[in-house]
């Protein structure tokens, strides 16, 4: 069932967003919302596997990339892209 909120006479809008976020959350709108909004559908055991192996053959192989030089060490920090060196004329910009 929607939810709705008409604006009285001489009420502010400030009253009004107050009114209706009390209404969401005594009707339990918001804890619903929130339990679905992460949801995940369940899968079989192959697709657990096929998605395992999946993440050890890219993660070897980015391993193999960064040991013959292909990809830069990791470095956290503003503006970091794994994967992508700083060419010739990044020098001097900020990110």
């Amino acid at each position: 069932m929607p939810i709705t909120i008409k604006k009285r006479d001489n009420e502010t809008n400030e009253r009004l967003i107050r009114r209706f976020s009390r209404r969401i959350q005594t009707s339990g709108l918001l804890i619903r919302v929130k339990k679905r909004q992460h949801f995940e559908k369940d899968r079989n055991k192959a697709q657990l596997k096929h998605d395992a192996l999946r993440r050890l053959m890219m993660r070897a192989k980015e391993e193999y990339l960064r040991k013959i030089g292909m990809l830069e060490e990791e470095t956290f920090g503003r503006g970091f892209k794994p994967g992508f060196k700083k060419g010739p004329g990044s020098a001097g910009r900020s990110n």
